[in-house]
This record gives structure tokens, C-alpha cells and sequence, in this order.
């Protein structure tokens, strides 16, 4: 779930702007509500640390905006996300983004490109000890130590800040990393002990994901072949 940013791989600080740039980003940055809606209205939920935190999210699962809302894009305020204990990226993001500026980290709502779930992903981010963190959310059923290859994937374009009850927006840049031999052994080594240690929990996942999938066609198929038979025998 928690990833050391590499420094030099990652853009932590970024360029502030006044506001996020309509064209740029009229698809990343589409809030339902106005953004200060997702940081002063109370919750319920109050985590005392990363443990509490974690434990929270395990309990929440992914579903999509069009699955829950039948819309394309839907941003749930934190409050709702935390009785509902569902939702997509942002709003695992969002509540989370909370949930850190209230145990006092200096923390970032963020947008931009992850692997596999491409452009339009939200993650957060924390500074601790002149550090920067990153929170995947989605993967709290993983670990709560994530390696810090991880964050590789990873390419910020928009961070939101809540300071001084101000809300303040940054824009990324890509970096070119090329690390050394001597800095890469590490980060390897690392990955390795982790998937090692929870490697069979990815396996495990995987399985029941395409079981699911695999169930949710079946029924598709019967429902399919239902409504044949029932046209069949309507026209004859």
C-alpha cells in the first residue's frame, strides 16, 4: 500500500498553479462536486495511524462509476465512500488523502498514469523526514509496505493540496531516471524478498478474479440463450 518515491524518478514537488488548465486536463481533473466539498465536510471514520488506515481500506472493494452510479465519472465525497465502503480510484484516494492530512502528514491528492490502469488513475502522497511516500490505496489487501520499484509505474501529472484552508494545485513533469548498477541492486534485491513474501497473494487474486469473470460470462451466456429460446417460442 506505502512506496519510498525513488528521488529523481518522481516529481514530488511540482510547479503550482493558480488552477488546473481546462484543456489539459478536462478528463483527469473532473470533480462532481467542487473540490472543497471532499475536504471540509466531517467523517465519521477517524484513523489514528497507518495501521488503522490499512485496516479500512481492506474492508472496502473496488467497483466502478458505472457499475455503482451509471456514469462514466463520479468522484464520491469521502463521507459517502466510508458507509458505502466502495468505490473506484479517486475515491479510495480521496478518503485516504483525508484520512493523512488528519493525522498531520503533509499529503497530496494525485492524478495521473499507473500500469496497467493507464491515464486517469488517483493515488496520494505523504512527506515524512523530508521523504516522500506513495499510497496506493487499491492495494491495501497486499501489504502495507510496498517496494520501492513499485513507484516506477507511477507518473503524476496534477497533485491538490489542502494548506492554510487553501487548496492548492501542482502540475507534474515525467523525469529521466537512469539509475546506476550500484542503485538498481538494491531496489531488485528488495522486489524480490517481497514477492517471496506475498507473491502467492497476487496468485491468489488473479484466480478469483477470472473466476468471477468467468462466472459473470456463464450467466451472460444463459441469459443470452434464455431470451433466444423465449423469442423462438414467441414467433412460432
Amino acid at each position: 500500500m506505502i512506496a519510498e518515491v525513488i528521488q529523481g524518478a518522481y516529481d514530488t514537488k511540482g510547479k503550482q498553479v493558480f488552477e488546473p488548465r481546462t484543456k489539459r486536463y478536462a478528463v483527469l481533473f473532473s470533480p462532481t462536486f467542487p473540490m472543497g466539498r471532499y475536504v471540509i465536510h466531517p467523517l465519521s471514520v477517524q484513523c489514528s495511524d497507518l495501521d488503522d488506515l490499512q485496516h479500512f481500506l481492506k474492508q472496502c472493494r473496488y467497483v466502478s462509476d458505472i457499475k455503482q452510479f451509471d456514469k462514466i465519472d463520479y468522484w464520491m465525497p469521502p463521507d459517502d465512500f466510508e458507509e458505502k465502503k466502495k468505490g473506484d480510484c479517486e475515491d479510495f484516494a480521496l478518503w485516504t488523502w483525508r484520512q493523512l492530512m488528519a493525522m498531520g502528514y503533509d499529503s497530496r491528492f494525485v492524478l495521473g498514469r499507473s500500469g496497467r490502469y493507464g491515464y486517469g488513475h488517483a493515488w496520494v502522497t505523504f512527506t515524512e523526514d523530508g521523504r516522500t511516500f506513495l499510497v496506493e490505496p487499491a492495494l491495501s489487501w497486499l501489504s502495507k509496505k510496498l517496494p520501492r520499484l513499485k513507484t516506477l509505474r507511477y507518473k503524476p501529472d496534477l497533485s491538490v493540496s489542502w494548506k492554510d484552508d487553501r487548496l492548492r494545485y501542482y502540475e507534474h513533469h515525467d523525469l529521466d531516471y537512469n539509475p546506476t548498477f550500484r542503485e538498481v541492486l538494491p531496489l531488485v534485491n528488495e522486489w524480490v524478498v517481497f514477492m517471496i513474501k506475498n507473491g502467492h497473494k497476487i496468485v491468489a487474486r488473479w484466480i478469483w478474479i477470472c473466476f468471477l469473470y468467468a462466472v459473470s460470462s456463464i450467466k451472460l451466456g444463459v441469459l443470452g440463450l434464455k431470451r433466444h429460446l423465449l423469442g423462438k417460442a414467441g414467433s412460432s
